[in-house]
């Protein structure tokens, strides 16, 4: 694990696939829909907007851990329909996010390194959305609160990672 965060126990990890696992072909059907469809279309309009619709808050924290591990080993095809995904699944409150899977997505996002753009996404939305005392441990990569390098980085016009 990287330095910095904490390790996660094998059981934890492996109840996270099984969790995505049971979204995941319903979640690739939609995406491979969306992808051929117009991407003009309402969220809510979406073979994936139908999807999350559907489903209860752990059913939606699971679609979204799946949708950020898919972005993040594909980061070089065509994933702008899982980053929609992502980006609206991050915008969504009261989803119950833990610290276990706030930083199984930030392992992801870290090792997929700067190429992967919006990495930090939905494990940032997700780190707030935990109580106070265990959202601090993330708050370094979270883009809505820049660390001290990447507000320098905004002063020079450049964006951070």
């Amino acid at each position: 694990m990287r330095s910095g965060q904490a390790r996660l126990d094998r059981t934890v990890v492996q109840g996270f696939y099984d969790r995505m696992r049971a979204v995941a072909p319903a979640a690739y059907g939609a995406m491979e829909r969306d992808r051929a469809g117009d991407p003009g279309r309402a969220f809510r309009d979406t073979a994936c907007g139908r999807l999350a619709a559907s489903l209860d808050a752990a059913g939606l924290r699971a679609l979204g851990m799946w949708a950020h591990h898919w972005c993040m080993r594909f980061y070089d095809d065509d994933t702008r329909v899982g980053l929609r995904l992502v980006r609206e699944i991050a915008g969504c409150s009261g989803l119950g996010w833990t610290a276990d899977e706030v930083r199984w997505m930030l392992g992801e996002s870290t090792a997929a390194g700067p190429s992967a753009a919006y990495r930090f996404t939905l494990p940032a939305a997700a780190a707030r959305e935990l109580p106070q005392p265990a959202r601090g441990e993330f708050t370094a990569h979270d883009p809505a609160r820049p660390s001290r390098a990447n507000r320098a980085g905004a002063r020079r016009g450049t964006m951070p990672e």
